[in-house]
């Protein structure tokens, strides 16, 4: 796979939620603090978004945006208006229901929750700013789409409808990281912004391809055509961490994994990934995870209900 598909694949959907909006008048709601990431679409109308800490973004009817790091935020015709608590409009859960206000008819919008389990989400969601805005119209049609599947399934539950509806958050989330990846992250660090250049990507599809292969700089260097030094110096701007961090951290989450879902032992998870002692390899694991491997393992066994 792909270095977007292998990390997606490492993500554990939590719960999900669909539903939309259909407002009239002069509004101002205002949403709390919120876990995972949220998803709308504008299908007619329009209205300001504020999230706390950015500066305010116009909505226009076909507009998509992504709120994926849980900060509080508004919509509204009028920022200056007193704001009301969305929770008195949007009653929980949605479950595909339409929440409206006075009358509705002039601003509708349609949107998907999804929350996403832990090491592997705080990795990609660090990496996107507060605000993802898709504005290109043959790209947001199919966001829209899927959207709009996601409340169908909700709403009118048949026999499957709950797989379908998680297949479609993941697609969601695949869709709206791809516009965003077309759009250009604006020069932000981090492996996703990484997969926009054509030489880190090569590095980063080779550390992907080959986890337990023992990695040297000059080898990664050739595989991008780039000298050590300068190719050093690059991944680590463009990613953030040096190539041999990274490296470790990838080998971490895919050691995570599989401690998460099978009952293989550690000795030969550390062998798996080329680590040719299980102590250096818990070693390392406690350092980018934060606990040995067996705690590890022991806390996602005692999560499960």
């Amino acid at each position: 796979m792909d270095p977007l598909s292998e990390v997606l694949s490492l993500l554990k959907l939590r719960g999900f939620m669909a539903g939309g909006f259909d407002l009239a008048g002069a509004w101002s709601l205002e949403f709390g603090p919120h876990e995972g990431i949220k998803c709308y679409a504008m299908v007619t109308g329009w209205c300001w978004l504020a999230v706390e800490g950015v500066e305010p973004v116009r909505l226009e009817a076909g507009d998509c945006f992504l709120l994926p790091r849980g900060l509080p935020f508004r919509m509204a015709t009028d920022l200056s208006l007193p704001p009301t608590d969305a929770r008195a409009v949007f009653h929980m859960p949605m479950r595909g229901r339409i929440a409206t206000w006075n009358g509705g008819g002039e601003c509708f919008g349609l949107g998907g929750f999804f929350a996403l389990e832990g090491q592997y989400a705080r990795l990609l969601l660090s990496e996107l700013p507060p605000v993802v805005h898709i504005k290109g119209e043959s790209e947001r049609t199919e966001l829209r789409w899927l959207l709009e599947r996601m409340r169908v399934e909700v709403l009118e539950p048949r026999p499957g409808g709950s797989l379908v509806a998680q297949q479609l958050a993941t697609m969601m989330l695949v869709q709206a990281l791809r516009l965003h990846l077309k759009d250009g992250l604006s020069g932000r660090a981090g492996w996703l912004s990484a997969l926009t250049n054509r030489q880190m990507q090569a590095a980063i599809t080779s550390i992907h391809d080959a986890p337990a292969k023992g990695w040297t700089l000059a080898q990664l260097a050739q595989r991008c055509g780039m000298s050590r030094s300068i190719f050093a110096a690059k991944f680590k701007t463009t990613v953030g961490v040096s190539p041999m961090e990274y490296l470790t951290r990838w080998r971490m989450l895919l050691a995570g994994d599989r401690l998460r879902q099978s009952d293989d032992a550690v000795a030969s998870i550390a062998q798996s990934l080329g680590y040719a002692s299980e102590s250096a390899f818990s070693k390392a694991f406690r350092r980018v995870m934060g606990s040995s491997p067996r705690q590890f393992r022991g806390a996602e066994a005692e999560a499960v209900p």
